[in-house]
């Protein structure tokens, strides 16, 4: 490889990690000082809003992941009029979409009563509120076709320069904000400016190292039909996905109250946060298996599905085992001992069918390089169905802890019955030796974790992060000694009837080839 591509690739992959980082610390101590500023209501509300909003989503039709596809391809060819076409295309497509979202949201701003319970004090703050953040969702539609074209540029260190550069930016002005004793409505229009400060920086970024000649005329309709062939299926997966996982604060909202939505939110965020170190490491999956698959190597299939799954388990295993026995605790550094009653056990009810899909992260990601994906859109679209319904059911008997059940439920029918199943027959492999190979060594490594964490618990359990970060750091040395001493010996990338090597090669170094060839 060329130093200038491995250097590409280190920015491109360093960044993105980096960016991770930011996200979640600044997330981490940000979301408990919001909290406690705006309170229950005004903080359950803010979520309420971004969760009706985040549905505008949908309107993206898997638009940008064809913007990317082709962006790589018409600049790798120097095809530049049919990339004047394409982006051209796609920002009249998107700015239309921009224009429907503004209009949904000028309507919906009048029925937000009717959709959730909202207090009568902070219906008029609800609907500033939607106005101002469906607004700015609608603006970032085109914005967003530079960004998509920076990831087919392969420049992700500039979009992630920009993201660590908009996200300090976010949480000092809403530090200063609320310091000077302003509310809800301001700290929402600085949550939202700041991706679009983002947007505007990364469309300049494209201009300058284009030279695009973005005219109403080259709408094209050859372009459409490029974008709507490649975006079907991946809109479906979007579908399921909000279904999934971004319904519960709209059905918390409206059955019960905006205050409940905080107690849950804090609960499943720390989830989230464990999924999204995952996912940084998973989204490498896809182009390697589109090159195994393109070559005919079944092979080299096998190897990342069973390394990568056991790669990704290797993440998720001690944060699902430290959130479970010290759940609590972090909880309680975290946003306040008033909320481990009723945040806690949302959090348990949700780390395991989590954890069981995270640590096969990979697997969905094969499907994808293979495109043979459709049987997957099919169920998660069944399985977001049934989290609605269940949802929905629940919660009017068991409150949160009967919406986080519903999503848990049919989560973990897919990731125990389907898709270790599917795969297995995908890939012509035992499903016995894929849980072995995948997940016992994993799950071996985390047995000493858990052993200590539980003896520190014993002698004392943590209150402060103080606290806290004694027992992570003892127990974070034990497992990163088992894992070193499984990286050492070759251990973590042995696959069953394959070279250690050979192994270690497909998931250690395949990034890096993947993106030799998606340069050329």
């Amino acid at each position: 490889m060329k130093k200038l591509d491995q250097l590409s690739l280190f920015k491109n992959v360093g960044s993105s990690w980096f960016a991770l980082g930011v996200n979640i610390l600044v997330g981490i101590f940000l979301s408990p000082y919001i909290l406690h500023h705006l309170g229950d209501s005004a903080f359950g509300l803010w979520v309420l809003i971004f969760s009706i909003t985040g549905y505008y989503g949908l309107f993206d039709l898997g638009i940008r992941s064809s913007i990317i596809r082709y962006v790589a391809k018409y600049s790798a060819n120097a095809e530049s009029g049919e990339m004047d076409r394409l982006i051209s295309t796609a920002l009249l497509t998107y700015s239309g979409i921009g224009l429907m979202a503004i209009l949904l949201t000028w309507l919906g701003s009048y029925y937000l009563g009717t959709i959730a319970k909202i207090e009568p004090d902070f219906l008029s703050t609800a609907r500033w509120l939607f106005l101002i953040v469906g607004f700015a969702v609608a603006l970032a539609f085109p914005l967003g076709v530079f960004g998509g074209v920076l990831e087919g540029l392969q420049r992700f260190y500039l979009l992630n320069f920009t993201s660590i550069g908009a996200t300090l930016l976010r949480a000092g002005a809403i530090v200063f904000a609320l310091r000077h004793g302003r509310g809800l409505l301001t700290v929402a229009a600085i949550t939202v400016g700041m991706p679009l400060l983002s947007g505007l920086i990364n469309a300049a970024a494209v201009l300058r190292i284009l030279p695009l000649r973005l005219r109403i005329n080259n709408f094209n309709r050859d372009s459409i039909r490029s974008i709507a062939t490649y975006s079907s299926s991946t809109f479906i997966i979007i579908v399921a996905s909000r279904l999934r996982f971004k319904t519960d604060a709209m059905i918390i909202g409206r059955f019960l109250s905006a205050a409940a939505i905080t107690y849950f939110t804090i609960g499943s965020r720390l989830v989230d946060y464990a999924g999204e170190v995952v996912s940084g490491l998973a989204q490498v999956f896809v182009p390697m298996s589109s090159k195994s698959d393109a070559t005919g190597d079944l092979a080299g299939l096998r190897k990342i599905y069973l390394a990568g799954n056991r790669a990704c388990a290797f993440i998720i295993f001690p944060m699902a085992a430290i959130l479970i026995i010290l759940g609590k605790s972090v909880i309680e550094a975290w946003v306040g001992v008033r909320y481990v009653a009723a945040s806690y056990p949302i959090l348990l009810v949700l780390v395991v069918p989590s954890t069981l899909m995270l640590a096969q992260s990979a697997s969905n990601r094969v499907l994808f390089g293979m495109a043979k994906h459709k049987s997957l859109a099919i169920v998660t679209l069944l399985e977001g169905g049934a989290n609605v319904f269940l949802s929905i059911f629940l919660v009017k008997r068991f409150g949160i802890l009967g919406d986080a059940a519903g999503t848990a439920i049919p989560l973990l029918c897919t990731t125990l019955f389907f898709l270790p199943r599917h795969l297995c027959r995908v890939l012509n492999l035992s499903l016995g030796i894929y849980l072995r190979e995948a997940f016992l060594l994993p799950t071996l490594l985390c047995a000493p974790l858990v052993a200590v964490l539980l003896l520190m618990r014993s002698w004392f359990v943590p209150h402060n992060y103080l606290q806290l970060t004694i027992h992570l750091l003892v127990g974070s040395a034990v497992y990163g000694a088992g894992l070193l001493w499984a990286t050492w010996t070759r251990k973590a990338w042995q696959v069953e009837g394959i070279h250690d090597q050979d192994a270690a090669n497909q998931v250690a170094v395949g990034l890096i080839d993947t993106y030799q060839q998606e340069q050329t």
